[in-house]
């Protein structure tokens, strides 16, 4: 059993501050500025070049995508690191796309994140134009697989409502159907147990920083079922995706397995802070995570809704319906999310109505729950958040 006490003491949080948008951006790992400086002054400084071979710098995205990979239920060996999330699904999508040839649609719901939409659009756009991008309602996804469909591209959690699809019962139909299923996992993995092996993923990606902890802009990850290995078609052949890359072919050849997936050179100080967020993942149990997660989040839905009537829940009750975010609606949702930051409680805004609040038991329990609630109904019965400071728009919301 996960002693959460342990882990909330190994993140770095500035005191008083009820922190609940780890499902946008983890906090920092006490460990990880001392890992980075080692990386800096004793690898970078003490080695140069040489880090990549006695620091192991060139197989990190491997070692890392396994221990990635035990908190998503991939076999070992098929989860590698590297390059960003959109990236990540442009890989998966345009190999998905080429092991089915004879068909032309990518399936996918409307509430996807739009990044995910907008790869799948360039893709499409790169076939010119032979393939459509078809989306359904996410309660009518599931009768939207037909035998026209290639691929089916899903984000498990909405990021703006919280609501779980059924990830295993859509690929169980994708696959009846002759179609390909791809997983993201952005706001599922270091939220709830991921069975990608057992649910019959043929391929899942996902970033680090936000419930994985590994900092603003850390690198993402890609798994690629056993069965699909060998024969996923690399449409960005890059120099270390390359079977032999110190070979310097002239010709791309695809690396072995997962190996074919990566593209660039590995982001090296940023796998440092990857690094140390990872060493905490490894000694939590995911099951134990997610029964405290809902656990938090019962509480908060309980609390908020007997405090404050005038906001309305987004998020499915049902726990095999829900991630590990509760979101409410209200229409003046921007300065009401401003209003609670500027008290101390921290979540995030998603257009046009939507109220994020992330929950992750590594570092939130029952008292930043209680706070949050109180610091909530004062800003709602005082109608705190109507004034101009809080409606000034800033870049990110």
């Amino acid at each position: 059993m996960t002693d959460f006490n342990a882990t909330r003491a190994l993140f770095d949080l500035p005191p008083g501050l009820v922190y609940l948008d780890g499902n946008s951006l983890g906090p920092l790992p006490k460990a990880a500025p001392a890992r980075m400086e080692r990386a800096m002054r004793d690898e970078w400084g003490g080695m140069l070049i040489g880090g990549w071979n006695r620091a192991g710098w060139m197989a990190q995205p491997r070692s890392q995508g396994d221990r990635i990979g035990r908190l998503i239920g991939a076999v070992p060996g098929h989860t590698v690191v590297g390059d960003t999330l959109s990236i990540k699904v442009f890989q998966a999508l345009s190999a998905a796309v080429a092991l089915r040839p004879n068909r032309r649609v990518i399936l996918s719901d409307s509430g996807n994140f739009p990044s995910d939409l907008y790869m799948a659009e360039g893709l499409i756009r790169m076939l010119g134009g032979s393939h459509e991008l078809r989306l359904a309602d996410p309660e009518a996804l599931e009768e939207a697989i037909t035998e026209e469909v290639a691929v089916l591209l899903v984000t498990e959690v909405d990021y703006r409502t919280g609501r779980r699809h059924d990830m295993a019962r859509l690929t169980a139909k994708a696959h009846a159907l002759g179609a390909l299923a791809i997983w993201d996992l952005a706001h599922s993995a270091g939220a709830l147990p991921v069975d990608v092996a057992g649910g019959g993923a043929d391929f899942a990606v996902g970033c680090t920083y936000k419930y994985l902890n590994g900092g603003p802009g850390a690198p993402a990850f890609i798994y690629v079922a056993p069965r699909h290995a060998e024969g996923a078609p690399p449409a960005l052949s890059g120099w270390l995706g390359h079977r032999a890359p110190f070979d310097f072919e002239l010709s791309y050849r695809p690396g072995e397995g997962i190996d074919r997936m990566r593209v660039g050179t590995p982001p090296v100080l940023a796998m440092a802070a990857l690094d140390a967020a990872l060493d905490i993942w490894d000694g939590v149990d995911m099951a134990a995570l997610r029964q405290e997660s809902l656990r938090l989040t019962d509480r908060f839905i309980a609390g908020v809704e007997a405090a404050c009537p005038d906001l309305t829940l987004a998020t499915p009750r049902e726990h095999d319906r829900r991630g590990s975010q509760v979101s409410f609606r209200h229409p003046e949702g921007y300065a009401i999310m401003q209003a609670l930051i500027a008290r101390g409680v921290v979540g995030d805004f998603r257009a046009p109505d939507i109220l994020r609040f992330g929950f992750t038991p590594l570092y939130i329990g029952g008292t930043e729950v209680n706070r949050a609630v109180e610091v909530i109904a004062e800003v709602m019965e005082r109608r705190l958040w109507d004034r101009a400071e809080h409606r000034r728009r800033a870049a990110v919301t």
